[in-house]
């Protein structure tokens, strides 16, 4: 896409209050020093550790390994390279409690463990002292996307962008666009983040993997297939791009091949989300021992989250209610999480599970904070019909339902 148009697209970014794809809670940052830039992550973190040996006082070096790590962790969704980066942080801090890099480093580590609240509120003063870091201003967007103020998010993602127009910038402005209702504005500015490219292969993956969930979402499926394998040919290892492309085999009937491209995806990264839906498709062939299997799986992703005192799960808790199954504790989990994560993704979440509990007027409020930003997420929709439906408001369950093929023509 042409500089103009793409202007023409950012110019617009924060004005859809009427109208409405991670990580990602996934480290966001993409702008890794030059020291972890090329080759393959393994190898620089091989590289830049056997010099931090040598010089470990190098805060340069230690900056470009704590980026090293935060990568690592995206790539593989390994905790322990969260906990390395951490140390990394709080060890350069202790060095020079002034450090912008490694406070921005602490904002995106605290991103990841969702203290969003915090995260928001060191940006804000961080940006006093150093407006003019793109850095800053995408972890002040990405906290407050998480906290549902979306407003306040693309000015932070535009201030981003006028910094330093990049893959970072293009994809958060992206998903800023999609989650505020403009689906064609998103793909534009997603298209344009996989043409920006970027020197780590998985970061250029990660935003074909998007946008094939933008394709999949507005009911273009090839297109999603498509960006689902260019994003496998970049980086073969990407976990969501074969789980992306076993959604769109399964919407096209093509249950044994999307069984096989869930199941690569669980062999990288064993999520919740890839056990429910290779549960699902497993149950929908009868081989009823297999979808046991799956339901197992979550049981013990439960039960290892209890005894971690993790108390917020959207995820699970969502899964939970599309099965029907331990729903008091979906409440709990999603209880626990409005608090402190109030977007659009954890009201539709609390809706559901409100409406499987019987709790008809409560999903009701909850899911209008669902839809509020016309965001074209299907699910949204569904569930906002079939609570409408209960409720008696056939008239809105219909607008719903609507709304639904509206995002998907």
């Amino acid at each position: 896409m042409k500089l103009a148009a793409l202007m023409s697209i950012v110019s617009f970014a924060i004005s859809a209050q009427d109208s409405p794809p991670r990580a990602i809670t996934m480290p966001n940052s993409r702008a890794l020093p030059l020291e972890s830039a090329g080759s393959n992550t393994n190898e620089r973190i091989r590289n830049i550790e056997g010099r931090l040996n040598a010089s470990p006082n190098d805060l340069k070096l230690q900056a470009a390994l704590t980026a090293a790590y935060l990568q690592k962790l995206r790539e593989t969704a390994d905790g322990s390279y969260l906990d390395r980066a951490a140390k990394l942080a709080d060890r350069m801090l202790e060095t020079d409690g002034g450090n912008f890099t490694a406070l921005r480093f602490q904002n995106e580590i605290d991103l990841q463990r969702h203290n969003f609240k915090a995260v928001a509120e060191r940006a804000r003063d961080m940006a006093k002292f150093a407006p003019s870091d793109p850095g800053n201003w995408g972890n002040l967007g990405d906290a407050l996307m998480e906290l549902g103020e979306y407003e306040a998010a693309g000015q932070a993602y535009t201030r981003m962008f006028a910094l330093r127009p990049n893959l970072a910038s293009y994809n958060r402005l992206g998903y800023f666009r999609f989650v505020t209702g403009d689906a064609p504005g998103a793909i534009a500015l997603m298209q344009v983040a996989v043409e920006a490219g970027e020197a780590v292969p998985e970061n250029t993956a990660w935003c074909w993997a998007e946008l094939g969930d933008m394709y999949f979402k507005t009911g273009r499926l090839l297109d999603a297939e498509n960006a689902y394998r260019s994003a496998l040919d970049l980086f073969p290892l990407l976990h969501r791009a074969y789980a992306g492309l076993g959604k769109a085999q399964a919407a096209k009937g093509q249950v044994e091949s999307a069984i096989r491209s869930y199941e690569r995806a669980q062999a990288i990264v064993p999520m919740a989300e890839y056990a429910a839906a290779l549960e699902d498709l497993y149950r929908g062939q009868g081989r009823e021992a297999k979808a046991q299997d799956q339901q197992a799986q979550l049981d013990a992703i439960d039960a290892l989250s209890r005894a971690a005192k993790e108390s917020t799960n959207r995820t699970l808790a969502l899964i939970l209610a599309d099965h029907n199954r331990h729903l008091d504790r979906a409440l709990e989990l999603i209880t626990a999480e409005i608090p402190t994560r109030g977007d659009v993704y954890t009201w539709d979440a609390m809706s559901w599970i409100l409406f499987k509990l019987g709790r008809v007027q409560d999903a009701r409020a909850a899911s209008l904070k669902a839809v509020r930003w016309s965001t074209p997420e299907p699910s949204f929709y569904f569930h906002a019909s079939q609570i409408a439906e209960a409720a008696g408001e056939k008239t809105a369950a219909e607008e719903y339902r609507e709304h639904a093929k509206l995002n998907r023509d």
